[in-house]
């Protein structure tokens, strides 16, 4: 369980650092939102994934 905690925490703060350098680079208004857009779906849906099996689906195969 711990090894969880740890990996998500480690992809938040990478999930964190792209989102700020996402809002560094200077693209025009809805390129720049839907960069952060896709970026925080690719997150939520690597977290579902991640936290599938304690709600007893498929899921990480570290967590089986």
């Amino acid at each position: 369980m711990l090894s969880i905690l740890v990996t998500i925490l480690i992809m938040c703060l990478i999930f964190g650092l792209i989102w700020w350098v996402i809002s560094l680079i200077p693209l025009p208004a809805p390129f720049g939102q839907v960069a952060r857009v896709v970026c925080a779906i690719i997150f939520v849906i690597w977290l579902i994934y991640l936290l599938l099996p304690l709600a007893g689906g498929i899921g990480h195969p570290l967590l089986r």
